[in-house]
């Protein structure tokens, strides 16, 4: 694991010294391939190098991290055609691939809270630096505020875990029942995820971000929390029986209010935003059952929900760029000017209601497998956050393609290629993988 690690250290100079933005972004397909070639079919730590090592888990995420980074630059052609800070631009994006790396090729939980906190970095300074609004700077505070209130607390349980156990490598954890310890260690994914109640920064930061950040936000940040709770569930399966079910509730009772916020926004990113914290209430809900549906089933919707807002994150900004606005009343009648840019739309709007084929379908059906044999009471709730899924999906399509066209689309630019391969790109592993799902559950 350790030569991929050099080897992104070797691309620094690169993306630093020299003006070569498409040949960085070649580059990370290059190392996408070579990584894959070194995949892990084995629910095993595999590759193991000091306290490096990936079992199969880790070896999605890390794809789907290089996937995501080499689409970011992608979709970010104005950072560097109007040469605004291009090669900082391309240095934060190495050093969140980095950090992100070493945060899920790690088997040490001290290891992993180091870089999960040192990925917030780069975050902050892509929303502040190429944000839009000046109420990023506050977007950027809650971020960063909402992470830290909880990671001292979780460096502590981190402290006293290693006292009581000699160790922190994942293999070697066992049960401990403590309930302040299980909230200590906790909250910060729960945080990351987000779980409903302690959601509030994400709106904030997908509206301010750049496209990239939003990216990032969507593709990778929140699937830290299910991550990080992935590996840590095992010490807390006694605790977890007595407390999960709270976390539970809130979070399914949460993403149907969040399901009605959706369907009253105005703002195309802040739709899309809520609409993250829905699905991700469902997935927290899978991994707090505790059984294999629900951990196989939240991996598959991480996986999914990072490829589908990343891609509708990317349709919302090509809008943006044409009309600079981001309002539901004035990206309007879109079909009648650019009807392949609508098939997009649509596309992507299935996914994220679920449509098959869409690796979200698979998912949402092991989730709902798994919540339904927890408690058969949580179908109530689950019959309201489906359909109102397809609900706010439908709303974002039929509002932004139909409808009376706007006089600010007088003047307009046509859809280029790079688009079309960007969102070309988001889709296809979307739902292609479900004809390969069976490595997004067979980690356990």
């Amino acid at each position: 694991m350790m030569k991929f690690l050099i080897m992104f250290l070797f691309m620094i100079p690169l993306s630093f010294k020299y003006k070569l933005y498409w040949l960085n972004q070649f580059l990370y397909f290059i190392m996408f391939l070579l990584f894959m070639f070194n995949f892990s079919f084995n629910y095993l730590f595999m590759n193991i190098s000091y306290f490096f090592g990936c079992d199969l888990l880790s070896y999605m995420m890390i794809v789907l991290t290089m996937w995501i980074c080499s689409l970011m630059i992608m979709a970010s052609q104005n950072v560097y055609t109007k040469n605004y800070f291009s090669n900082l631009f391309l240095f934060m994006i190495l050093m969140l691939l980095i950090s992100l790396y070493c945060t899920f090729s790690t088997m040490n939980l001290f290891i992993f809270y180091l870089f999960f906190e040192m990925s917030l970095i780069p975050t902050l300074i892509l929303i502040i630096g190429w944000g839009y609004q000046p109420e990023r700077i506050q977007a950027g505070v809650y971020l960063l505020f909402y992470t830290m209130f909880a990671s001292l607390p979780m460096l502590i349980s981190i402290f006293y875990l290693y006292m009581i156990n000699d160790s922190l490598d994942y293999y070697f954890f066992n049960n401990k029942n403590l309930f302040f310890f299980y909230i200590s260690m906790n909250m910060v994914f729960f945080i990351k995820m987000p779980m409903y109640f302690v959601h509030l920064w994400l709106p904030k930061a997908h509206v301010e971000a750049p496209v990239s950040g939003s990216m990032i936000l969507a593709g990778i940040m929140l699937k830290l929390g299910g991550y990080g709770l992935l590996r840590t569930m095992k010490i807390f399966i006694e605790i977890g029986m007595k407390i999960n079910y709270l976390i539970i509730i809130i979070s399914l009772i949460g993403g149907v209010i969040i399901s009605f916020m959706c369907m009253r926004q105005m703002d195309m990113k802040s739709l899309i935003a809520y609409s993250s914290v829905s699905h991700m209430g469902l997935v927290l809900s899978g991994i707090m059952t505790l059984n294999y549906w629900g951990m196989g089933g939240s991996f598959l919707m991480m996986i999914a929900h990072g490829l589908c807002s990343s891609g509708l994150f990317c349709l919302a900004n090509i809008n943006y760029e044409r009309l600079n606005s981001r309002s539901l009343f004035l990206n309007k009648g879109m079909i009648n000017l650019m009807p392949s840019l609508s098939m997009w739309w649509f596309l992507f709007s299935a996914c994220n209601m679920s449509a098959p084929p869409s690796l979200n379908l698979i998912g949402e059906i092991i989730l709902i497998n798994s919540l339904m044999s927890w408690s058969i009471y949580s179908m109530f709730t689950l019959i309201f956050l489906l359909f109102f899924s397809a609900v706010y999906s439908l709303y974002l399509y039929s509002y932004t393609q139909h409808g009376k066209m706007s006089l600010s689309l007088l003047s307009f630019k046509m859809i280029t290629i790079r688009e079309y391969l960007l969102l070309l790109l988001h889709w296809l592993p979307l739902n292609f993988l479900i004809l390969k799902s069976e490595f997004l559950i067979l980690y356990l």
